[in-house]
């Protein structure tokens, strides 16, 4: 995998992965940026909610589950000093569908943190992760 940032000023880049699409990234303005993309420990978290939610609802068409919505968020804790690493983070996955199995659900979660994503595999060598869902019946 190859990914680039490229300086446009300030702290205000460009990243580009190697299928071409690009992302806005900057800083905050007390630290220098002017807010006029994502910070990097942004797309850090988002890159773990899409690496899980991508696992979880392929295994929940696999079992055959009537997922009508899907959405899965990230709240990630962090250290007061410097570097200010991910100190916990708790995923929380939020489906809507017609009589969706918990336990399918918890199934597809495990999996997806136990088997499948790069992003939770990694991040859990950093920090704790911890899981949760609310399933809610689509009318």
């Amino acid at each position: 995998m190859e990914a680039k940032v490229t300086w446009i000023k300030k702290l205000s880049f460009t990243g580009t992965g190697e299928n071409g699409f690009t992302v806005p990234l900057d800083a905050e303005p007390s630290v220098g940026g002017e807010n006029n993309g994502f910070e990097p420990m942004e797309l850090i978290a988002i890159g773990l909610a899409g690496c899980t939610a991508m696992d979880t609802i392929s295994i929940l068409k696999k079992k055959r589950q009537d997922v009508t919505a899907f959405e899965v968020q990230v709240h990630a804790e962090r250290a007061v000093e410097f570097p200010k690493v991910f100190t916990n983070i708790t995923i929380e996955y939020i489906v809507e569908g017609h009589n969706v199995d918990p336990a399918a659900l918890e199934r597809s979660i495990e999996l997806s943190a136990t088997k499948y994503c790069p992003a939770q595999a990694m991040l859990l060598k950093a920090c704790n992760i911890e899981h949760k869902y609310s399933i809610k019946d689509a009318k």
